[in-house]
């Protein structure tokens, strides 16, 4: 199995202990990634237009005036949210703080098309270029990480992040064949660690 087939979680550190007393070997756990089923670009966008109904319908009943538009971008099938005026407050109320009430927001929308169509949603839901703005100031900064751990030779472990920002450091750090990354702990304090290669 190769590596990016697996998961790999650091549970407790390695402890060298004191002359060899009270040493304790690394606990990892290791898991097998779950394969991603292929969709067809028509799943894709069946997809996105239940999940912009969805969202019409949501909006529409929290009094918020906006745009929503499925939109496939390289394989991916966003559902980007537009208020009506660029001042609005509301855009802000939907994104959160750090994204939370987005996240939140395209987790009940996935549920919500999964349900429908009887299948697992892959759909992700952006107010305003959020996420994409997001995801361009993130790799940057993993980009800077991954440079100075290769030069270095130390770890560094980032800050707890979501699933969504996590595969967004994951992605630019497998660009740079010196450093490899593993999420390790739980929800919400899962976070990323960028490590020499072994």
């Amino acid at each position: 199995m190769s590596e990016q087939e697996v998961e790999v979680q650091v549970l407790q550190e390695p402890r060298q202990g004191l002359f060899g007393l009270g040493a304790q070997e690394a606990v990892v756990l290791v898991r097998v990634r779950r394969r991603r089923e292929e969709l067809s670009e028509e799943d894709l966008v069946e997809q996105g237009e239940v999940a912009a109904e969805f969202l019409e319908g949501l909006l529409a009943r929290m009094g918020i005036s906006a745009t929503v538009e499925p939109t496939l971008e390289d394989g991916t099938m966003y559902v980007d949210v537009i208020g009506e005026d660029p001042d609005d407050e509301d855009m802000g109320l939907l994104i959160g703080r750090r994204g939370q009430t987005l996240e939140a927001l395209q987790e009940l929308t996935r549920v919500a098309v999964g349900q429908r169509l009887e299948t697992r949603a892959r759909v992700i839901v952006d107010v305003e270029e959020y996420k994409r703005r997001q995801r361009s100031r993130l790799a940057a900064r993993a980009r800077e990480i991954a440079q100075r751990v290769a030069r270095t030779g130390r770890e560094e472990r980032l800050e707890p992040m979501n699933a969504f920002e996590r595969k967004v450091v994951h992605d630019a750090v497998a660009l740079i064949p010196a450093v490899e990354s593993v999420s390790e702990g739980e929800d919400p304090e899962r976070r990323v660690v960028v490590r020499p290669r072994a």
